[in-house]
Parts: structure tokens; sequence; C-alpha cells
């Protein structure tokens, strides 16, 4: 009975759309913590956004990197968050919360077991627009103690829009946060 069932469950499962493949030109930089200084990388790029940040977030407990955030969207920089539900509400040291509070507008991804992105995408309307990920967390923890890489990819507009667009189906299903 049980093989039928699942059976069944693969059949009725959507199709798996193939993955994209894109031509890697531009530039790269590789972070590895604990060691390397990622969260400064990351605040860098982001004082250094001239039109937009998107952000996939799953755990976010990094003051610095909200900060950043903060005052980029003071300068005018259009940031917004998707971020995953059950980190906001387990997380004391959520920076969702803080983020929100200060007007950056934030959504929630509970469509999925976990919300487990970990993406900026600094202006992605640019040829030399930016696409950070990696296992980095942005959390204190992914700076100081546990073992992560950060990838941070510029000038490569086809894996820009990629991101961009995987950000934009997630918004969809997304929900307004309120603080």
């Amino acid at each position: 009975m049980k093989h039928w069932v699942a059976a069944l469950l693969l059949l009725l499962a959507p199709p798996m759309a193939p993955a994209s493949q894109v031509t890697l030109t531009g530039t790269a930089q590789v972070a590895f913590t604990p060691g390397d200084d990622a969260a400064g990388l990351v605040q860098a790029r982001i004082d250094q956004a001239r039109l937009s940040i998107r952000v996939q977030a799953y755990s976010f407990t990094h003051p610095g990197i909200a900060k950043a955030l903060v005052e980029a969207r003071a300068r005018g920089i259009d940031v917004r968050v998707i971020a995953d539900p059950e980190q906001v509400r387990r997380q004391p040291s959520s920076q969702i919360p803080v983020l929100a509070r200060q007007g950056v507008p934030v959504w929630l991804d509970g469509q999925h077991a976990a919300a487990h992105d970990k993406v900026m995408i600094i202006d992605a309307e640019r040829p030399e627009g930016t696409v950070i990920t990696g296992s980095f967390n942005f959390t204190r923890a992914a700076q100081f103690r546990n073992s992560e890489n950060l990838l941070i990819l510029t000038g490569v507009s086809e894996l820009t829009r990629a991101y961009t667009d995987n950000w934009h189906r997630h918004l969809l299903h997304s929900i307004p946060y309120r603080p």
C-alpha cells in the first residue's frame, strides 16, 4: 500500500523545471567564516547600492547588516525583504521587526517548510548588478561561530536576472509582515 501511495504522489507532483544555465562573466569575491569578514563585505556592498536591494533571508539577526539596510533605505534605495516566518517568530534577536519598524517593506514566505534562501540582489537594474549568496545567514553566529561561505558575483546580468525573477516568484505567495 505504501508504495502505491508514493507512486501516486509522484505522478501528482508538479513537474520539475530544468535548472537554469548562465554564462558567467564579471567578477566574483568569496569569503569563508569564521575568519573572513563576510558581514563586512555584505555591509560594504549595501553601502555601495545605488537603486535597489532585494533580500531573501532565512535567519537574520545581524544588527550591522540590518543597520546598513535601514541606512540604504534612508538614502533612497528601494530595499525589500522576504523572510522565513518561523525564524522571525523563534529568534528573539531577529532583525526583521527592526527593519519593518524602520520602514523597510518585509514579507514572510510561509509557502515552504523553510524559506532557506540567503540572497541579496543589489542594483539588478544596472549592468554591474550584484548577487550575494552562499550558506552565510545574515547572523552574528554565521560570522563568528559557524563555518560558512559567501559568494559575491558582480556584473553577471543573466544571473542577476535569474535571482531577481526567483525573488519575485516568492513575493507572489508571501504575505506582508506587520511588527
